[in-house]
């Protein structure tokens, strides 16, 4: 999905592809660079600067963010068109080759005030990711068109599943130490912000680069005791087998951390899941979802999925299928699967494309009917709803509810009864 945000001043305009830890890096950078660029009438005149954040996940992901650039050198031949994030930290020298683009700015480096204010030096190399130690901290206070925030608390990946080549994109993992993520969530909260999500790469790893090995759970609830003025937080996916003490207990005991999680889980069969390199296996998430509902019996799942892995049979298929009735799956992420550079599973026997995208379309239909289900139970609740416009927002559970009569204050979180349901979103009216 590719998001377009204006700067204030109409200096800066950011184009994002992926993941919610873009969203954030996005906004970071749209800062960073708006202060860079202030008063820069030589080069940016009204045109301003194009900031282009790419995404290696799938080669469709890439080719929208290619094509993205072109049109914006089109439309905007005097803008400075400067490209990041993990497809441009990847391949550097393909991207600066496209017309149009000024700069190539790596993903260790596209967070750090320098980078911005140096616009104007010669290009520097992309630097090498893997040797990365640490996070750029930015305080990020403004998130266009968001009524919720969201807060980096981990970076990089040390695993090597087969088809992922976002770790070569944002290297080692890297923790944020927690007196920065409490004085971040602390200023959006000041800010007026109701909702703070906790992204990053795979945060279930966080922390054993930080003094005392803090877990992701310690850290949540550490947060959670020093900013007791925060409503509701969320946490971005999370690998089955990675759930640690602290976490569980704050599923069954927090009402602040909102009941809905989603999930690392990409397959259903133990053989594909063993040929991906997981570390889980089919009876870890359905234990995971089981416990997670014994504790909180409202909880609500999403997860992310590939279809047509190297080698997978339609019996394969079928157990990812199930999967989503087994774990009772709300909300899916469904990627048909992509052969991504040096990978291992790149070097697997593929499957043709037609067939990866008919079996994607079909877990796309599974997780439609899922939603559907839960929106239908829903029908005569009462919800907590954070409204990011005047007429919609979404539940606790993320589920998306509009107003069928009747408005909201942006950034207000109202309980409302829910008076009727559609394939897509829940209604309630407002008193």
């Amino acid at each position: 999905m590719t998001t377009d945000h204006e700067g204030v001043a109409g200096a800066v305009s950011v184009l994002t592809f992926g993941c919610r830890l873009n969203t954030y890096e996005s906004e970071a950078m749209r800062d960073l660079a708006s202060r860079a660029l202030a008063g820069d009438g030589t080069k940016a005149g009204h045109a301003g600067a194009i900031v282009v954040n790419t995404c290696a996940v799938t080669a469709e992901a890439e080719r929208q963010a290619r094509q993205a650039i072109r049109r914006a050198h089109r439309d905007n031949p005097g803008a400075r068109i400067i490209v990041t994030g993990c497809a441009a930290q990847i391949a550097p020298e393909k991207w600066a080759a496209i017309a149009g683009v000024e700069r190539v700015i790596g993903n260790a480096d596209k967070l750090k005030p320098e980078t911005w204010a140096g616009l104007d030096a010669p290009p520097a190399p992309v630097s090498d990711i893997m040797a990365a130690t640490e996070t750029a901290a930015h305080l990020v206070t403004e998130f266009a068109g968001r009524a919720r925030a969201f807060v980096q608390v981990q970076q990089g990946c040390d695993h090597r599943c087969t088809f992922c080549v976002i770790p070569f994109g944002r290297g080692p993992s890297r923790s944020v130490p927690i007196g920065v993520i409490v004085e971040q969530v602390r200023a959006l909260v000041q800010s007026g912000y109701r909702e703070v999500v906790l992204t990053g790469v795979d945060i279930t790893s966080y922390g054993p680069d930080l003094p005392g090995r803090p877990s992701l759970g310690q850290m949540v609830r550490r947060l959670l005791a020093l900013v007791p003025d925060l409503p509701r937080l969320r946490l971005s996916s999370l690998d089955p087998v990675e759930v640690d003490d602290d976490l569980w207990r704050l599923i069954a005991e927090e009402p602040r951390l909102m009941p809905h999680l989603h999930l690392s889980l990409q397959h259903g069969s133990d053989m594909i899941l063993k040929r991906m390199k997981r570390r889980h296996l089919r009876a870890d998430a359905i234990a995971l979802a089981d416990r997670a509902r014994r504790l909180r019996p409202d909880m609500v799942f999403g997860a992310d999925l590939i279809a047509g892995f190297p080698t997978e049979t339609e019996d394969h298929f079928a157990d990812t299928l199930s999967l989503v009735e087994a774990c009772n799956l709300s909300f899916l992420h469904v990627f048909p699967y992509s052969e991504r550079p040096d990978t291992p599973a790149a070097r697997m026997p593929q499957l043709p494309v037609p067939v990866r995208r008919e079996r994607a379309a079909r877990l796309r239909e599974a997780g439609a009917k899922a939603a559907a289900r839960l929106f239908t139970a829903r029908i005569g609740q009462e919800e907590d709803v954070l409204f990011e416009l005047e007429d919609r927002g979404h539940t606790q559970h993320f589920a998306p509810l509009r107003l069928a009569r009747g408005l909201a204050r942006p950034g207000e979180i109202r309980r409302l009864r829910v008076t009727g349901a559609a394939a897509d979103t829940l209604f309630a009216e407002a008193a």
